[in-house]
């Protein structure tokens, strides 16, 4: 991580979390900040980084002012993979109930805690998003998919190196079958903002890695 990805993810640390009481205590909030960093730094991590983190921030700074809670998807991108194993099934619950002790602890109120909550669990991909937050949230975590070549075939390889583990037979199988629910919605983003800017690409960045998986 560079200085400037630190210095950038104080700032919306600094934003997000602004209405919060802790954010009168120094401590408290920075041991947090830290905590989450260090999760998002772990050694199974090859993807679901700070690089991710970093971006999807990125993004969300483009939509700021359309959302209806902007700071609440702001927080809820900061937990949304802050529990991360390979091999789990849980870990955007996980992640959620991280989420929802620590805004407990600072006395956030109950229809914020619930709505940061669901937030995080829309990033299983389970579900087309309900509210205007949870759509754009969810296409935050899919921009990926429509980033230019380069990134994402380096989000390719960060993804394999994740499920290192994996069979290469199987991976390939596995993966392309998943790839290819994407392609087959009618359309991969929800909003117009992230339809606009990132479905052509995003297609074609499917359709390229689907049949690289197929060879």
């Amino acid at each position: 991580m560079t200085k400037d990805d630190l210095l950038f993810l104080q700032c919306s640390w600094q934003r997000s979390f602004i209405s919060y009481e802790f954010s009168n205590n120094h401590h408290k909030s920075n041991d947090l900040f830290e905590l989450l960093l260090k999760h998002y730094a772990e050694p199974q991590r090859h993807y679901h980084t700070l690089q991710h983190l970093v971006e999807c921030i990125t993004k969300l700074e483009l939509v700021y002012e359309l959302l209806d809670y902007p700071h609440e998807v702001e927080v809820a991108l900061w937990f949304h993979d802050a529990i991360y194993d390979v091999k789990g099934k849980e870990n955007e619950h996980l992640s959620a109930l991280w989420a929802k002790e620590s805004l407990v602890a600072v006395n956030a109120s109950t229809d914020e805690i619930d709505r940061i909550f669901s937030l995080i669990m829309a990033t299983q991909h389970t579900h087309i998003p309900h509210t205007l937050d949870e759509q754009t949230l969810v296409d935050i975590d899919l921009s990926i998919l429509g980033e230019e070549i380069d990134r994402f075939n380096q989000y390719d390889v960060q993804v394999r190196q994740e499920y290192a583990w994996v069979p290469e037979e199987v991976y390939r199988v596995k993966r392309a079958e998943i790839l290819e629910t994407f392609l087959a919605r009618p359309f991969i983003y929800t909003t117009a903002y992230f339809r606009n800017h990132f479905e052509v690409r995003a297609r074609q960045n499917l359709q390229r890695s689907i049949l690289q998986l197929q060879l």
